[in-house]
C-alpha cells in the first residue's frame, strides 16, 4: 500500500507576524468588551487590559523558552 508523502510547507515570517498582531488584537478587543462590561469604567478597563497584556506577554515568553530546553517531542 502506498502512502501519500505529507507536504511539508513552511509559513512565511510575514504570515506568522500577520497571525500574531491578528490573534493580539482579537484578544484586546475580547478582554477589553468583557471588561468594560463589568466595570463600566474605562480607566479601569484600559489598565486591565495593559496589565494583562504586559504579564501575558512576559507570560509566553518565559513559557516558550522553558520548552526551549526540553527534548520532547524534537528530531
Amino acid at each position: 500500500v502506498l502512502m501519500a508523502a505529507k507536504r511539508v510547507t513552511k509559513e512565511s515570517k510575514a504570515r506568522s507576524l500577520a497571525k500574531a498582531v491578528s490573534h493580539r488584537i482579537l484578544i484586546v478587543t475580547l478582554d477589553s468588551v468583557a471588561i468594560y462590561f463589568f466595570t463600566r469604567r474605562l480607566d479601569t478597563t484600559a489598565a486591565f487590559v495593559v496589565l494583562s497584556n504586559v504579564y501575558s506577554a512576559l507570560a509566553y515568553y518565559g513559557h516558550e523558552r522553558l520548552w526551549n530546553t526540553i527534548k520532547w517531542g524534537r528530531h
